[in-house]
């Protein structure tokens, strides 16, 4: 029988907020909540972007909190002072030019038209005709929206993050969130499984590009800096699954990241979900960590039309002011996304793993579905592809749920808010709805709330999917006011408002998500209630084991309650194992039949049968 995987934790930080105890969630539907359930989400930012240090809040530290989350003016960099340099040929009257300039500054290679003295430590350089030079200036960027991280916080303040580059910190501080959001000690996981019996998918889509990585090594040589020994291994797109192996969970098991632009964080997804469901691994931690708002980085996407520019959201506007905060505008007039940063990690484990540790259920996932696009215009053209994982996912819901319950489903769309993607993805949404009989699904674009956070996407979609099962409320798409003429919508019900989905989510038994990747990467997800999952773990372990199962995860809940608590005073334990635990050869040993490390108390068994035996 095919294994479950079950969704037993998870955490991260986009620009709602911390992921786990469902606070980046409650920030979006934060309007719609009573302020008993939004008190311990206003205290986590509170402490989180500096802003106060109690319990007690006031209301203009509650306007300061609002103001610094959720889409709104970039904050990782000034648009209106960005530093930029021209190139120019500088001449004089005389066509002569002087300076001085100490000799270690001097260039090895000296141009031809200079002539150079020596003034002690000084040389004095006499430039005969054109002196070409870069001119400093600062100019405003055209793209002033976009979806940081609560205003403030750092995560590299809460560990020793020297030199680490932004996307990295975010993986450190996502990876440590989702472990805690557990209830279970990771220690106390290592005793129940085998040490190769974890999997680590994590990566980035555009690996980290800041000044600690990428983009510092390509500069340096340009602007007088120094490439540093770490540059080029931290800005590798794998980095965040080798962190958190190397520094947050001591694994030995499966690792690695599959990238498919916009769509990664289900490629890792669907790579965890294979694991458990084949038994390869009993526990995995699937996520993406993304930190691309980036000046440099933006300017790519900007020249390419992808992005929402200020002329063009205050012409949507007919404004002389851009309205940061309705940047994004999924499935209604609109100029392009807004580019974000996130963090978004999740636990899977093995069904009957789960049960045995009593691990808090929060959904699973039923199926992860890729395909391409096939023969294109242009390799950013929308094609054929997405039809096909729509159309999987849905026949999926429907052979699992029934022919009622996939009626009880609704959409996470990928909602960018481009032109182009109100008219394509709300097609393929349209057509599957009207081939399942599906009269008016709901769908919602998160990425109104939170931006495009690249190959995190689909996670921060996934997180806001699981609050929906807590608190009963699909956030809906405030940023606009209209649904676009030319989106397809007959058998769709595109929410303007938040949607309430019954006492924790009852109403709704599955969701799909929909991403639609850069070069035709299209991967849906369908996920599964925490309701329907138990039910589905009682048809086949039986009523007695699930009574067990609860009474273990009554302890679980509480510990997990407590970690939040913790954190929301602005306590929270980090995991950054630098240097700890380390191995070497000495620390192994081995027999034909299993291989044993010091730092394990199980050892790996090693492969004793061929499973091509058919073939012989």
């Amino acid at each position: 029988m095919t294994k479950l995987p079950l969704i037993v934790g998870f955490g991260g930080m986009n620009a709602a907020g911390r992921s786990s105890g469902f606070h980046s969630y409650k920030r979006m539907i934060a309007d719609v909540l009573s302020d008993d359930e939004m008190k311990t989400t206003w205290q986590d930012l509170a402490f989180r972007m500096g802003l106060s240090d109690s319990d007690v809040l006031d209301a203009e530290i509650t306007d300061a909190i609002k103001a610094g989350t959720l889409v709104r003016r970039i904050d990782s960099f000034d648009p209106d002072n960005l530093l930029y340099q021209y190139k120019a040929s500088l001449t004089s009257e005389s066509d002569q030019i002087s300076f001085t300039l100490r000799k270690s500054k001097l260039p090895n290679k000296i141009p031809e038209n200079w002539v150079v003295e020596e003034q002690g430590s000084k040389v004095k350089i006499t430039v005969n005709g054109e002196l070409g030079a870069l001119l400093e200036d600062r100019v405003s960027f055209p793209v002033s929206s976009g979806g940081n991280i609560p205003a403030g916080f750092d995560p590299g303040k809460l560990y020793n993050s020297r030199f680490h580059p932004r996307g990295l910190k975010l993986t450190v501080y996502g990876a440590s969130d989702a472990l805690n959001s557990m209830g279970i000690n990771w220690e106390e996981v290592l005793t129940h499984i085998e040490p190769d019996e974890v999997s680590v998918y994590a990566g980035s889509g555009l690996s980290q590009v800041d000044d600690q990585s990428l983009a510092g090594m390509l500069a340096a040589p340009l602007i007088g800096g120094r490439v540093s020994s770490k540059m080029m291994a931290l800005s590798l797109a794998e980095m965040p699954a080798d962190f958190i192996n190397g520094y947050v969970i001591n694994s030995v098991g499966t690792t690695g990241t599959n990238m498919g632009a916009c769509a990664t964080f289900l490629y890792n997804l669907r790579q965890g979900m294979y694991d458990i469901q084949h038994g390869k691994s009993k526990v995995v931690i699937v996520g993406n960590a993304e930190a691309p708002v980036v000046a440099e980085v933006m300017e790519g996407f900007r020249v390419m039309g992808a992005l929402a520019e200020d002329d063009q959201l205050k012409a949507l506007d007919n404004s002389d002011k851009v309205d940061n905060r309705r940047a994004c505008r999924p499935f209604s007039s609109n100029a392009g996304f807004t580019m974000a940063e996130s963090s978004q990690f999740v636990v899977l484990m093995d069904d009957e793993l789960a049960l045995e540790l009593g691990a808090t259920i929060y959904g699973s996932v039923a199926d992860v579905f890729i395909n391409a696009d096939a023969n294109k215009k242009s390799i950013s053209a929308p094609g054929v592809g997405n039809y096909v994982t729509v159309a999987k996912a849905t026949a999926l819901a429907k052979a699992i749920l029934g022919e009622d319950g996939v009626k009880q489903t609704y959409v996470q769309a990928h909602g960018t808010g481009t032109p182009q993607n109100r008219v394509t993805e709300s097609h393929i949404l349209n057509e599957v709805a009207k081939t399942f009989a599906i009269d008016n699904w709901p769908v919602t674009a998160i990425k109104s709330y939170v931006g495009h956070s690249m190959s995190a996407a689909a996670g921060d979609q996934l997180i806001a999917s699981l609050g929906v099962w807590q608190y009963g409320w699909i956030p809906g798409i405030q940023t606009i006011d209209h649904i676009a003429d030319d989106v397809h919508s007959s058998n769709l019900n595109i929410l303007t408002n938040h949607a309430f989905a019954g006492e924790q989510g009852e109403d709704y038994k599955g969701v799909i998500l929909n991403a639609k990747g850069f070069g035709g990467n299209n991967a849906t997800g369908l996920v599964l209630s925490p309701a329907q999952t138990l039910s589905m773990l009682g048809n086949k372990y039986g009523d007695k084991a699930m009574l067990a199962y609860h009474d273990k995860n009554m302890q679980v809940k509480h510990i997990a309650d407590s970690n939040d608590q913790a954190a929301c005073s602005g306590t929270e334990n980090i995991r950054y194992q630098f240097g700890e635990r380390v191995m070497d050869e000495s620390s192994v040993s081995m027999t034909q039949e299993s291989l044993k490390l010091s730092e394990f108390d199980k050892e790996i068994v090693l492969p004793q049968t061929n499973p091509y035996a058919d073939y012989s």
